[in-house]
């Protein structure tokens, strides 16, 4: 109950973060916040002269944990990465696991040299290197058609 003569702080947006928190919650259930969702590493794709790069920020991760597949014109990158620890005292025992996993896929151009592309692994970053050939040339057909 509150007593005459105190005064009560208004904080008109105290409702809106609460509500939005609330938010937050429910779109991590479903998958799109950071509870629910796979892990989305930074990624750099940077066309130079004769090739494509693309770096993609994968610290604490074994390059054998991540995989390059090309199918069609979609090159896929991912990975999952398991990490347990256990520390022993005389009075307990601390277990944490981590797991992780995470998709990137970008499309590639017509004329990526699909059967040369490379991958590397060092400091934390994946580089993958995707040779181009020289640019498609386009022709433009004119079709008559025929009388029936």
């Amino acid at each position: 109950m509150a007593r005459t003569g105190t005064l009560a702080r208004w904080q008109p947006f105290a409702e809106l973060d609460d509500l939005r928190a609330r938010f937050d919650r429910l779109f991590a259930d479903f998958g799109d916040g950071e509870r629910g969702a796979g892990w989305r590493p930074e990624i750099d794709v940077v066309q130079q002269e004769g090739e494509i790069d693309v770096h993609v920020n994968v610290p604490g991760i074994r390059p054998e944990e991540i995989k390059v597949e090309v199918e069609d014109d979609v090159l896929t990158i991912s990975g999952e990465h398991t990490e347990e620890t256990e520390e022993k005292d005389k009075r307990y025992v601390r277990r944490e696991r981590r797991y992780g996993s995470f998709s990137r896929s970008i499309a590639l151009p017509d004329n990526a040299k699909r059967d040369e592309i490379d991958a590397s692994c060092h400091d934390g970053v994946l580089e993958v290197t995707i040779p181009l050939t020289a640019e498609p040339k386009h022709e433009t057909r004119t079709i008559t058609p025929k009388a029936a």
